[in-house]
């Protein structure tokens, strides 16, 4: 096996722990927290499951809004961003001005043997 395999499957890992398992985990952790530090302190007579039913229901619906607001006005700023500080991007965009002009042949030949190496390993 080689390297890439390796880091391939690293990275499946790191994505599916993060994104997956970690935010369950998290979420779930919130719930009991928030459980221990609002209910149980104030002595509010609510159960457990109560409580998750109660956040689920007003919790999610404040999620889901907030969720909407930052995808329709802040990724296009944060996205912009990363753009700005990717060198891979601006090489990306440097060369296909380069390929609509006819300028720097050799480094767009380069260029297409890495695109083409790229997607025979997807």
């Amino acid at each position: 096996m080689n390297v890439s395999w390796f880091k391939r499957r690293w990275f499946d890992f790191r994505l599916g722990h993060t994104v997956y398992l970690a935010f369950v985990l998290a979420f779930g952790n919130f719930i009991m927290i928030a459980y221990g530090l609002y209910i149980d302190n104030l002595n509010i007579s609510l159960e457990f499951w109560q409580f998750g039913i109660f956040l689920v229901v007003v919790y999610l619906p404040v999620a889901i809004l907030i969720g909407a607001w930052h995808r329709k006005t802040q990724i296009s700023v944060e996205t912009e961003q990363m753009l700005r500080q990717n060198p891979m991007m601006a090489k990306n965009f440097r060369i296909l001005l380069d390929a609509v002009l006819n300028q720097n042949k050799e480094e767009i030949e380069e260029y297409r043997r890495l695109l083409k190496k790229i997607e025979e390993n997807a």
